[in-house]
């Protein structure tokens, strides 16, 4: 592939490395208009703070959907200009084939042989759909996100630690994590339960960023303290609130990297300590997005 694949976008021919920096380009025009809506918020404004961060959760799901779109029709127009080129070289055996049919085309073909034909003919069409399917499978979003996150961590020479998708993929990573840079270790109970216990000490600070899954109101207080509930004694999956308690309770900086979109810091405060990396996955299940812990790279377990 690489720069001899290209494609036709907004009248120009680019490759797809010029696809891929251009795509750099806009996350990070994204994240200077993501920092002046951030300050425009004023302190204690509520409403205002809700509308924004929606705001801004639109606007990177926007760019991330375009840019998907943009790299999958970028891959999938090679395999299509290859199949045409796949049918090109097919249709000259079939015009070879029929001259020297020609030869004898006063020789009856049987019923018996029109069968096996036509039930050759099928199979091939059948193999041919399998490969289509491949295809498409191959340049889909979850594999694109998948060989996009395992660039990005190869050139920092790490690798992913696969996370089972359980629901406790969150807490499961950070106790990976833990264990990785020596820290103390815990498991993702303790993990889950100091969550919840910050979170009902701290309601104030994280009330405003939670809302009804159903309504989309903010959530009440008997509704913040059942979530509190399920966060330690439930399998519910943790988000980007839950990250911000984890780094305050460990007291250290949190980096997620991600394949659209520039990787962040939570946890500025705690640069001088050992810092926990996860990747994050949108498209990895279809239940939802799932977090995974990092290792160094060994060459002979990339998959």
């Amino acid at each position: 592939m690489g720069d001899n694949l290209k494609i036709k976008m907004a009248e120009k021919v680019i490759t797809e490395e010029e696809l891929v920096q251009k795509h750099k380009r806009e996350r990070k025009e994204l994240q200077a208009q993501i920092q002046i809506l951030k300050k425009s918020i004023c302190k204690g404004d509520k409403k205002k703070k809700k509308e924004t961060i929606e705001e801004i959760s639109r606007r990177e799901l926007d760019l991330e959907t375009r840019q998907n779109e943009e790299m999958a029709n970028l891959k999938l127009s090679h395999f299509t200009i290859n199949k045409a080129e796949d049918d090109s070289d097919l249709q000259n055996v079939v015009e070879d084939s029929t001259d020297e049919k020609s030869v004898v085309a006063s020789q009856r073909v049987s019923k018996a042989q029109k069968r096996r034909d036509k039930k050759a003919d099928a199979e091939k069409a059948r193999n041919r759909l399998i490969i289509e399917q491949e295809a498409l499978n191959e340049f889909g979003k979850r594999n694109v996100e998948m060989q996009t996150i395992r660039k990005i961590l190869c050139e920092r020479e790490l690798m992913i630690y696969e996370i089972p998708s359980d629901g406790h993929c969150l807490y499961n990573a950070v106790a990976h994590q833990l264990k990785s840079i020596g820290e103390a270790p815990f498991g993702f109970g303790e993990l889950r339960a100091k969550t919840a216990v910050y979170l009902r000490e701290n309601m104030n600070d994280f009330l405003p960023f939670l809302s009804n899954p159903d309504t989309d109101d903010l959530l009440s207080p008997e509704q913040y303290n059942k979530y509190c509930d399920n966060v330690a004694d439930t399998s519910a999956w943790g988000g980007a609130v839950e990250l911000q308690v984890l780094s305050r309770v460990l007291k250290c900086p949190i980096e997620v990297i991600q394949a659209f979109g520039a990787s962040y810091i939570i946890g500025d405060e705690f640069k001088n300590s050992k810092k926990v990396i996860l990747t994050y996955h949108r498209h990895m299940y279809e239940l939802g997005a799932h977090y995974n812990s990092v290792i160094k790279y060994v060459k002979d377990k990339e998959s």
